[in-house]
């Protein structure tokens, strides 16, 4: 979290600071029930872009030990074309800044990092995405290029879209192509993945109705 507000405008830093005032006062209040009152979270299972409200709720009872997922990082070479790419998907940029920290360092456990980052949220607010540019020590690729769908780790972000033909030809104005087919799933979803800057996956899912 404190990597997004790095050299960005004191606006920003006072939206971050009363988050982080208001997650500290929700851990004192659940740290201060008793066990089997934090318990008692109602859970459910979560389908391919939904819920499933008729799970078993016994089964899925939590205690709550995260409050949201924040971000994903996302290491990139070009970040111009991969912002594009994330802003033609219908992500809003949030705010960049260079970081170059020694608390940085240490907390990614690399010397003399300096980096620019982009922060991407999505049109709802909920989900965002932070783009990472590594001038220093150069990034390098832990996996083969255009990695296939086996490939150990973190493979794509799904995105529910309103009309996934409409994304496609959008995003191939980009450079991004098909990883395999445009698929229909029962009478559910039509699904694609697609590959974009740098070999990011994306998938789309448009619901059928």
């Amino acid at each position: 979290m404190l990597v997004v507000v790095v050299g960005l405008s004191d606006e920003v830093r006072r939206v971050v600071d009363a988050e982080a005032a208001d997650a500290s006062r929700a851990a004192r209040q659940s740290s201060a029930l008793a066990p089997e009152a934090r318990s008692t979270v109602t859970g459910h299972r979560s389908g391919l872009l939904g819920d499933d409200a008729g799970a078993a709720p016994d089964l899925w009872f939590r205690d709550m030990t995260i409050q949201r997922m924040d971000h994903v990082g996302v290491v990139v070479d070009g970040l111009v074309a991969a912002t594009a790419f994330f802003v033609e998907l219908g992500r809003e940029p949030e705010g960049e800044a260079p970081v170059e920290r020694r608390w940085v360092d240490r907390v990614v456990g690399l010397n003399g990092v300096r980096v620019d980052i982009a922060m991407m949220r999505t049109p709802d607010g909920h989900g965002r995405i932070e783009l990472t540019k590594f001038h220093t020590p150069t990034a390098i690729s832990a996996e083969p290029e255009n990695a296939p769908a086996n490939t150990l780790g973190i493979r794509r972000i799904m995105y529910a879209v309103d009309d996934v033909e409409d994304v496609l030809e959008r995003l191939r104005t980009h450079g991004a192509e098909l990883v395999g087919d445009l698929q229909r799933c029962e009478d559910s979803h039509r699904l694609c993945h697609v590959r974009g800057p740098e070999g990011i996956t994306v998938a789309l899912a448009e619901r059928l109705t």
